[in-house]
C-alpha cells in the first residue's frame, strides 16, 4: 500500500514537473515573438522617420531650385521687357527727328583765330531747338563775342566794307551757312537778314547774312508742323549746319 502510493506520488511529481516545462518553454517562445515585433516595428518606424526627412529635404531643395529658376525666369524677363522697352523708346525718339535741309561752307583761310572762334560759336549753336511758331535770333542765342568767353581777334568788316580785326571775326560765315540751310526748308520764314558791307568768299552773292551784336541780327520764324533743331559744328575745314525736324 505503502509502495503504491509512493509510486502516485513519484507520476503527480513528474506530470507537475513537465506541465512547469511546458509552461516555461512556451512563455519564452512568446516573449521572444513580441522582442521580435517591437523590433521590426521600432527599425520600421525609424526607418519611415528617416525616409520622412529624407522626403522632406528633396522637397524643400526642389520647391527651393523652383522657386530660384522661377525668380531668374522672371528677373531675365523683366530685365528683357526693359532693355526691349528701352529700345523701343529709343527707336520711336529716333524716328521722330528727320532732316530737312543740310548746308556747309569752306573755311577760306588758315586764320587759327577767325577757325577758334566759329568754334565757340557753333558749339553754342549746336543743339538749339526752334518750337514752332518761335523766332529765332542768332544773336540773342550767341549772344556777345568777347574774350572772357574766348573769342579771339580776327578779320571782320566794318559798316563802310573796310577790313579791320575784330572779337569774334567768322561768326558772319556761321550765320551766313545757317542763312542758307534755312532757305531750303519753305515753312522757314526769314525775319531779319543783312548783307556784309563787303564781297565774302564763303557763299554765292547775295546769299550772305552778316551779324553784329547789338546792331545787325539774323533771324528766323517756325512756321512748320514741328520743332527745329538746329546742328552745327566745325569739321575738316568747314562749317555744318544741319536742320532737323523733331
Amino acid at each position: 500500500m505503502n509502495k503504491k502510493l509512493g509510486i502516485i506520488i513519484i507520476i503527480g511529481l513528474l506530470i507537475l514537473i513537465g506541465i512547469g516545462i511546458f509552461f516555461y518553454v512556451r512563455n519564452i517562445s512568446s516573449d521572444n515573438g513580441k522582442n521580435a515585433n517591437y523590433q521590426a516595428n521600432r527599425t520600421s518606424s525609424q526607418n519611415t522617420a528617416s525616409d520622412n526627412k529624407n522626403t522632406n529635404a528633396i522637397n524643400e531643395e526642389n520647391a527651393s531650385h523652383n522657386e530660384d529658376a522661377t525668380n531668374s525666369t522672371s528677373n531675365n524677363t523683366t530685365s528683357e521687357n526693359t532693355s526691349s522697352n528701352e529700345q523701343t523708346n529709343e527707336s520711336a525718339f529716333k524716328t521722330t527727328e528727320k532732316q530737312i535741309s543740310a548746308f556747309s561752307t569752306k573755311i577760306y583761310t588758315n586764320d587759327s583765330n577767325r577757325t577758334k572762334n566759329m568754334e565757340i560759336t557753333t558749339s553754342t549753336l549746336n543743339d538749339t531747338i526752334v518750337k514752332k511758331g518761335e523766332t529765332f535770333s542768332f544773336c540773342n542765342t550767341v549772344g556777345p563775342a568777347t574774350s572772357s568767353k574766348g573769342y579771339l581777334e580776327a578779320d571782320i568788316y566794318d559798316h563802310n566794307g573796310n577790313k579791320k580785326k575784330g572779337y569774334g571775326g567768322g561768326n558772319c560765315q556761321v550765320s551766313s551757312t545757317l542763312y542758307n540751310a534755312v532757305l531750303e526748308v519753305p515753312n522757314l520764314t526769314v525775319v531779319e537778314r543783312h548783307p556784309h558791307s563787303n564781297h565774302v568768299p564763303y557763299v554765292p552773292e547775295g546769299k550772305d547774312a552778316a551779324v553784329a551784336y547789338g546792331s545787325y541780327d539774323f533771324k528766323f520764324k517756325n512756321d512748320t508742323e514741328n520743332d527745329v533743331k538746329i546742328l552745327a559744328s566745325v569739321t575738316e575745314g568747314l562749317v555744318n549746319i544741319t536742320l532737323m525736324s523733331i
